[in-house]
């Protein structure tokens, strides 16, 4: 990683998803990873309008941009607006109500 990045502005790299994952719309996932601090990967993900399941990694993250909802199969959910730090633990899964480009920068377990 170059020592200074625009975390709004970075180019994304596609990620892809699986057609029984996205539970609405027409989402698309995008990421880049930006470097790892001993052994912990750092980056920015990001994930356009609608609903998408999915199964969690160890992370912690910061959303930079966007309005969403992750919800946990617990019952929990956590809105998501610009801010707001969430933890998420592995095996965890989940489901990610997108209203507005979410942008978020993480940091997560390999």
């Amino acid at each position: 990683m170059e020592r200074r990045v625009n975390a709004h502005e970075l180019e994304l790299d596609p990620l892809p998803l699986k057609e029984e994952d996205i539970l609405a719309g027409r989402p698309a996932a995008a990421a880049r990873t930006l470097g790892d601090l001993g052994g912990t990967e750092f980056g920015v993900w990001a994930l356009t309008v609608g609903t998408v399941r999915d199964v969690e990694t160890d992370e912690i993250f910061v959303v930079l941009e966007g309005d969403a909802t992750v919800r946990f199969e617990t019952g929990e959910s956590v809105d998501l607006t610009p801010g707001v730090v969430v933890r998420l633990r592995a095996g965890e899964r989940t489901e990610w109500e997108v209203r507005s480009p979410l942008r978020k920068l993480f940091v997560a377990a390999d």
